[in-house]
């Protein structure tokens, strides 16, 4: 099944100290966004892509991807307030399109064995998410006291991408405008709705970049990945 995936790109990169957006430093001398979209790009299921850039970083995004030869980039789109409305305006630009994958730019490190099982979830389900279990025990804290542990055989890492039927996730926005809703990722706003989302079993190896230590775990991917191949 073939898929369009809506990519926000105007991260700050406060917490990674950065000076500049996150998704241009480099990782083995390439961009973090271009590591991103090359595995969009060499999947035969993915028609196009939409990045959601700031207004001032269009240029450069637009100049990767020529240098890059990134072929399925089909819009470079100025992004929102907030990551919400960003996705919003990228859906915005979907051209013939029954199912839209979220993906975060700054998870380099999806797989196209993960996209292909999300997508095809969307046979039986409206939408599907990429999750890994949680590892650590998870306790609820007071004023520096605990105060419950969580059963976490119940508890979800949720990642990217998350995938949708296209009327599905453009209601749930458009019902989230209406209602002044931010919500904390694109399935929120499905659930919202009283409307099922599948959890996709994902991969530990899908991080998304944050801070300066996830670019030690990021080297360590990188460096696993080319001792399996």
């Amino acid at each position: 099944m073939n898929y369009q995936v809506v990519i926000p790109a105007a991260g700050q990169g406060k917490r990674m100290k950065a000076k500049k957006n996150k998704l241009l430093m480099e990782l083995r001398g390439l961009p973090v966004i271009i590591h991103t979209l090359k595995v969009f790009e060499s999947d035969p299921w993915c028609e196009g892509i939409i990045l959601v850039a700031k207004q001032q970083e269009k240029d450069i995004f637009l100049t990767l991807v020529k240098q890059y030869r990134i072929t399925k980039v089909q819009s470079i789109t100025t992004g929102g307030r907030e990551r919400q409305h960003s996705v919003q305006k990228g859906l915005k630009m979907l051209k013939n399109c029954n199912v839209v994958l979220v993906h975060d730019g700054a998870r380099p490190f999806i797989t196209i064995k993960v996209i292909h099982k999300l997508v095809d979830q969307l046979t039986e389900f409206p939408a599907a998410i990429a999750a890994v279990p949680v590892k650590d025990t998870i306790k609820k804290g007071t004023g520096g006291l605990v105060t419950e542990t969580i059963d976490r055989s119940s508890l979800w890492s949720v990642q990217t991408p998350q995938a949708f039927r296209v009327p599905v996730l453009l209601k749930a926005h458009n019902a989230a405008e209406r209602d002044s809703f931010l919500g904390t990722d694109d399935s929120s706003l499905v659930e919202r709705l009283g409307i099922p989302v599948q959890i996709v079993e994902g991969d530990y190896d899908n991080i998304k970049l944050t801070t300066p230590e996830d670019l030690l775990f990021a080297e360590a991917i990188l460096n696993k990945r080319m001792n399996e191949q």
